[in-house]
């Protein structure tokens, strides 16, 4: 890895480069207005941010003192700035094609490509992001606004980023949702590790697995289809212009110029609903440990919604009455030992559904339903919270009880869905400042993965049909992903489908920057467990 790494390295920054790089980097000068709005822009989301964080949890008991207002701004910023390196990778090759062939100047293309990405975020579900957040350990979920909640988000998204800005500082298009994956499984194995025999749980495996299909799934399906691709288009379609390289700054034709754009748009927006999320998932995990009355329940919710949800928990509440009958009450705590016990082992018992029942009537007991509102009693709001979760995760295991009958678990089905959908949420002002930070670290860092996608995967320069089709294959797949909630990685997408379209085109492929790739992805999941590991040991050390 590390004599790839130097050669790589000493090619991007030392060597001579070609006549049309040349040209390229000579006119990529920083705009004395774009940076203006660069600046206006961050200030403007800065304090968008912070109006609706003081709005929402300004009177909030939690936050009497400055040190959680400490503590929650630094994570916030933290997990921005995830996102904000999230742009350098990975935005940055929604940008490559359309700045590579002179369809758009570069500062358009990112503003483009920034706002398709705030579009592509504001419509996302949110699926993703709860899928990301249900690789952590239970208890550590758990325990987010405490100092060993701090510390695990901390080291995870610490771990992250420092890889991502050492990839990015040698041109290598690495993927972020895979860096982000491997930090959180770091953190869960340091956790099994310092735990030593006391009931934790490490990695939800089954989670784990289910994501790292998508994740090496994308590169090759991305490969495998822009090849089919490419020569399907060259046979349908005989206009030699398509099939050229960007010759100076001369644009191309305007019907090739408008294809990439929409490309761009297209992979921009995808990327905004997918890879958005990530952030979004950890920042409301954030909010709901450190403000659990204000951020708990969705808040956006009409009311009949939230009432109906209120009513389902009372009819499930009733069906467990009848199966725990005769057994001895536990006590709140107790009941979420058993509960958590449940989940990691995947055994359901007598008292799991005791323990059950006392979660709901303790949550149902908290519940305020008074003029026209759904709101939670202050004092019991950290408890609300985490009942609620370990009711989302224990429901799909009674559903597969023989305890119960089939409209029972029609109820407890529909108790998973209101419950889903009245916790897993995300304000609108997180989706605007992910949005933001993303659209900003495109602004400043696209440079050096736009040589390396454009001149450096293939050994000849990338031509317009390459572009279109690469960048068509990599949306569809961040799409289809998308709609089965699993994070995919854009880079892995499109730097996998520009590989597949110079190999059906016989251009042949720049093998020092395959094996290169190749290596990233191969070190990125040891480096970030490893990193993350330490980091949380470390702030462990430090802080519990």
């Amino acid at each position: 890895m590390v004599s790839v790494g130097m050669e790589f390295f000493i090619r991007n920054k030392f060597m001579t480069p070609t006549e049309h790089e040349s040209a390229y980097r000579k006119n990529q000068v920083a705009s004395p207005v774009f940076g203006l709005l660069f600046f206006v822009i961050l200030l403007v989301g800065g304090a968008y941010t912070f109006f609706h964080i003081h709005q929402d949890i300004g009177h909030e008991p939690a936050m009497a003192s400055v040190v959680p207002y400490i503590m929650l701004i630094l994570a916030l910023l933290i997990a921005l700035g995830f996102e904000f390196v999230n742009g350098f990778h990975d935005t940055a090759n929604a940008v490559a094609t359309v700045i590579y062939s002179r369809s758009l100047k570069p500062h358009w293309a990112v503003i483009w490509s920034g706002l398709w990405n705030f579009v592509g975020v504001m419509a996302s579900s949110g699926g993703v992001a709860f899928t990301v957040v249900s690789l952590l350990p239970i208890e550590l979920v758990l325990s987010v606004g405490s100092n060993i909640g701090f510390a695990m988000v901390f080291a995870l998204l610490l771990s992250a980023i420092l890889w991502n800005l050492a990839t990015w500082y040698f041109g290598i298009p690495n993927s972020s949702s895979h860096t982000l994956i491997g930090s959180i499984i770091g953190v869960g194995l340091m956790n099994q590790i310092l735990a030593g025999n006391d009931r934790v749980s490490g990695v939800d495996w089954s989670q784990a697995i289910k994501v790292f299909e998508g994740l090496v799934f994308s590169p090759i399906a991305g490969f495998f289809l822009a090849s089919v691709f490419m020569v399907a288009l060259r046979y349908l379609v005989r206009l030699p212009a398509l099939y050229k390289s960007p010759e100076g700054d001369k644009p191309p034709h305007w019907t090739i110029r408008s294809l990439l754009i929409f490309t761009c748009m297209g992979v921009s927006f995808s990327h905004g609903s997918n890879d958005g999320q990530k952030g979004m998932g950890l920042i409301m995990l954030i909010l709901i440990g450190t403000v659990p009355t204000a951020y708990a329940l969705n808040g956006v919710g009409s009311y009949s919604e939230k009432e109906l949800f209120v009513r389902q928990v009372g009819v499930v509440e009733h069906i467990l009455n009848r199966v725990d009958q005769g057994l001895v009450p536990f006590s709140p705590q107790l009941a979420r030992d058993n509960v958590t016990d449940a989940i990691q082992s995947g055994k359901i018992d007598a008292n799991t559904l005791s323990s059950v029942h006392v979660l709901l009537k303790n949550a149902q007991s908290m519940i305020l339903t008074r003029d026209g509102n759904v709101s939670i009693l202050q004092a019991g709001g950290g408890n609300f919270r985490n009942d609620l979760y370990l009711i989302n995760q224990i429901l799909p295991s009674l559903q597969n009880s023989s305890s119960f009958s089939g409209e029972e678990k029609k109820q407890i089905e529909g108790l998973r869905k209101l419950s889903l959908k009245a916790t897993q949420f995300i304000p609108r002002w997180v989706k605007v400042s992910v949005a933001l930070a993303l659209a900003l670290g495109t602004m400043v860092g696209w440079k050096r993965i736009v040589i390396t996608v454009g001149e450096r995967i293939g050994k000849s320069h990338l031509t317009y049909g390459q572009g279109a089709v690469a960048e068509t294959v990599a949306m569809g797949l961040i799409q289809a992903a998308d709609r089965f909630h699993l994070p995919i990685s854009t880079t892995h997408a499109v730097t996998s489908a520009v590989a597949g379209t110079m190999v059906a085109n016989g251009s042949g492929l720049q093998w020092s920057t395959i094996k290169m790739l190749a290596m990233a992805w191969v070190l990125t999941l040891p480096a970030a467990i490893t990193l993350s590991g330490f980091l949380f040991w470390l702030l462990r050390v430090i802080f519990v």
